[in-house]
């Protein structure tokens, strides 16, 4: 019998029943746990289930980092613990997800990703959100980013105490964002988990093209499509992103107790 760790911090929220499975949500680049919350509402009707803010970020946005990918799989690492996990990420949380899978094998009994950047790529490209806020300084990357996923108007629309909060993860932006331009961050050889590789009908070009690919590279992998759902699937379209990224790796695990 597996033990849960402790998640004592105030950037953790964990629900749902005890059960033998662990599902961590991770989300994307200048996101938040609360981006997960709808999908946490689904899987915890049956999981134990746990989001967080990752380093850098919400209230965990006074982490002196790295913000690398390999120093957010640690992170995960120590939130699941010993126990099976099914590895849920959105957009960079993906690339986390997958390089946890590389490290823990055979106790990751799945992931999921969403429309996940392989910036390392020469064929990404270089003026996405992600290479615009790359170009200016940390403390208006995370301005530059949110402009280009939300446009101008939406951004000038949100209070001027979310914009700050938003301008002071640049750094965290800036350094996750930098990390994954320079090589892959996992070995595609080394993950064995089962990996549904998502993305919406209303992906940009690049984010279609980054989920086929990752389906092609990874051994035991396939593209999963979400109809009408653009890059912000967790939020827009939480049922189908759960129907098809989530409860797909719910088969034969069970909650405490029970028999299979």
């Amino acid at each position: 019998m597996t033990s849960y760790p402790s998640h004592s911090e105030r950037w953790i929220d964990v629900s749902g029943p005890e059960s033998e499975v662990i599902v961590a949500l991770i989300h994307g680049s200048l996101d938040r746990s609360a981006g997960m919350a709808r999908l946490s509402r689904l899987s915890s009707r049956t999981h134990r289930t746990i989001r967080f803010d990752r380093r850098g970020y919400g209230r965990h946005l006074d982490h002196p980092g790295p913000f690398s990918v390999s120093a957010n799989a640690d992170d995960v690492v120590s939130l699941v613990g010993d126990c099976p996990a099914i590895l849920i990420g959105h957009s960079f949380g993906g690339n986390v997800a997958l390089a946890v899978a590389e490290r823990l094998g055979t106790q990751v009994l799945g992931v999921s990703t969403y429309e996940t950047p392989l910036s390392w790529f020469d064929w990404w490209p270089r003026d996405s959100a992600g290479g615009e806020a790359l170009r200016v300084d940390p403390q208006d990357a995370a301005e530059t980013f949110m402009i280009r996923m939300i446009g101008e108007k939406r951004w000038n629309d949100l209070p001027e105490g979310t914009r700050q909060q938003r301008r002071s993860e640049g750094r965290a932006l800036t350094g996750e964002l930098g990390d994954i331009r320079k090589s892959a961050p996992w070995d595609a050889d080394k993950i064995t988990s089962r990996v549904l590789c998502g993305r919406g009908t209303k992906a940009a070009p690049h984010h279609a093209m980054a989920a086929g690919r990752l389906a092609s590279i990874l051994k035991n992998a396939e593209e999963v499509i979400l109809e009408g759902a653009g890059h912000g699937a967790p939020i827009s379209h939480p049922q189908e992103f759960f129907d098809f990224l989530i409860a797909p790796h719910f088969g034969g695990t069970t909650l405490r107790g029970e028999e299979p």
